[in-house]
């Protein structure tokens, strides 16, 4: 970016204020954002009128009112495609991780410095070929992950907004559903990696979980609002569901407690927004803001631009 344009950036990693994003982008053209700054209506209405384009370093950007931004004339991009593979490998090694006990497992040296020594009931877990995989949106990451997760046996469901090609569901094994009710009512393992959007806020609710089998876990890599995060919990507790493996979680106020307790008792495993953590990936990001910058101030229209709701489903129409 330095070699391309003037820019400015804040010193070390960290959390800007409103006040302190509004400083820095005094007379500026675009502001770089990730999901950790929040773009919300009244700091978009802060903005000097400079700024023309705010470039999301990330492919989530819940964190950004797009309606607010498009009705002030901003435009906004984010950085999608380039998380699809390390996305899908976080997603299948969660799956692994829960019927396999491998964190469980891991801990066992470390913490007494002994191995007890083998027997036939020793760590038994659940083994995965064979099980039932439903996924929640069938797009590049559900994609992915439906194309590793049938190299481990697993068959392939599938709940999307838009059915895929035959060719596609062919090759997968994949079986599509149209009601979500009666997809997480017949898989093991539920796998979340659709938007969040008005109609998928919660889409895993309370009713849902409940008509899932007993003993099926969820993995969700994707965004935490998706789930209704007390209720897994409950599920969970109560012996309904086995467990639950979560890249992302309700955080607002700290984690919850009981949901850090069970995963003390290995009924559940944390990961720390970890799924597009690799340097490929950052670089890559990093690489597609500057491709939408670019073409922005050369006066063409972006490449990952974002749109509301209602206009994107215009745009497809």
């Amino acid at each position: 970016m330095a070699t391309l344009f003037e820019m400015s950036c804040k010193p070390v990693d960290g959390v800007l204020s409103p006040d302190a994003i509004i400083e820095g982008a005094q007379g500026q053209d675009v502001l770089v954002t990730s999901i950790t700054d929040p773009i919300d209506a009244a700091l978009i209405a802060r903005l000097p009128p400079t700024v023309k384009l705010i470039a999301q370093f990330g492919n989530g950007y819940d964190n950004i009112d797009i309606d607010a931004a498009y009705a002030a004339g901003l435009t906004v991009t984010n950085t999608p495609s380039v998380l699809t593979e390390d996305t899908a490998d976080m997603a299948v090694m969660l799956m692994l991780s829960l019927p396999r006990r491998l964190v469980e497992g891991a801990e066992v040296l470390p913490a007494t410095g002994e191995w007890p020594g083998w027997s036939p009931t020793w760590m038994l877990g659940r083994r995965l070929r064979g099980k039932a995989l439903g996924i929640v949106g069938m797009g590049r990451i559900g994609t992915a992950v439906a194309t590793r997760a049938k190299n481990f046996g697993l068959a392939i469901h599938y709940f999307s907004r838009h059915r895929r090609p035959p060719q596609v569901e062919e090759a997968l094994g994949a079986t599509f559903w149209d009601s979500l009710d009666d997809m997480v009512g017949a898989v093991d393992i539920v796998s979340l990696h659709t938007p969040l959007t008005r109609t998928t806020h919660h889409i895993l609710n309370a009713e849902r979980l409940a008509r899932m089998r007993r003993d099926a876990w969820v993995v969700n890599v994707s965004r935490s609002e998706l789930v209704d995060e007390a209720a897994l919990i409950a599920g969970i507790e109560s012996g309904h569901l086995s467990g639950a493996a979560l890249d992302v979680f309700e955080n607002r106020a700290g984690v919850d407690p009981r949901l850090l307790q069970l995963a003390r008792d290995h009924k559940v495993v944390l990961t720390a927004h970890m799924a597009s953590a690799t340097l490929e990936a950052r670089l890559e990001m990093g690489e597609t803001v500057i491709v939408n910058i670019r073409a922005f101030v050369d006066g063409a229209h972006p490449p990952h631009r974002v749109l509301p709701e209602s206009r994107s489903k215009l745009a497809r129409g």
